[in-house]
């Protein structure tokens, strides 16, 4: 069952928590990507304003990594949370909301692209790769994909086959209207 807060104090801001970065196991499927202009101007963001933003962590799953947490979003603050000027204003601690349930993987990945979608852009082949491990190796239902990731039918086939093209129809030899001429 998916966790779903319903009133004001049940919200995840609520419980902001320090914690040490190095208890943070950044997540193995995010596909977003900032170019290091961007991450000195985050540098800068955070030293000029502090921190206005916490990074969203979930309890690790059983076998998913040493750490206690796995990065739902925020990698790119966590790694900034390491700079030594950045560390030196918190005593190397980083604000973090901690998500109260571990969901299962396929929930994970949900979670951090619908934190990322809803503030900037994806890299496609990333989006490819996930869009085609969640509908083949995890098993979640395409419509659940569309509406969980806010996902069209065509964007979603268009992933699906960028990402697994010739996994998924690649058996055997191409029929004849694949060859050219």
């Amino acid at each position: 069952m998916t966790y779903a807060p319903t009133s004001r104090e049940d919200q995840p801001v609520n419980r902001v928590q320090w914690l040490d970065p190095s208890e943070i196991d950044p997540n193995d499927y995010n596909p977003n990507h900032v170019a290091p202009p961007e991450m000195r101007l985050l540098k800068r963001s955070i030293m000029e304003d502090g921190w206005t933003q916490p990074v969203v962590v979930r309890a690790a799953l059983p076998g998913q990594s040493d750490k206690p947490y796995v990065l739902v979003d925020g990698y790119h603050r966590w790694r900034t949370s390491q700079d030594a000027e950045v560390a030196g204003m918190t005593g190397g601690l980083i604000p973090a909301v901690v998500l109260p349930i571990a969901q299962d993987r396929a929930h994970q990945m949900m979670s951090t692209i619908r934190h990322n979608r809803a503030r900037g852009t994806h890299h496609v082949r990333g989006m490819a790769h996930i869009v085609g491990e969640l509908a083949t190796e995890l098993g979640v239902e395409p419509q659940d994909v569309m509406a969980r990731l806010g996902m069209d039918k065509e964007e979603y086939g268009r992933l699906l086959d960028k990402g697994n093209m010739l996994k998924r129809h690649g058996q055997g030899p191409f029929n004849s209207g694949w060859v050219p001429g």
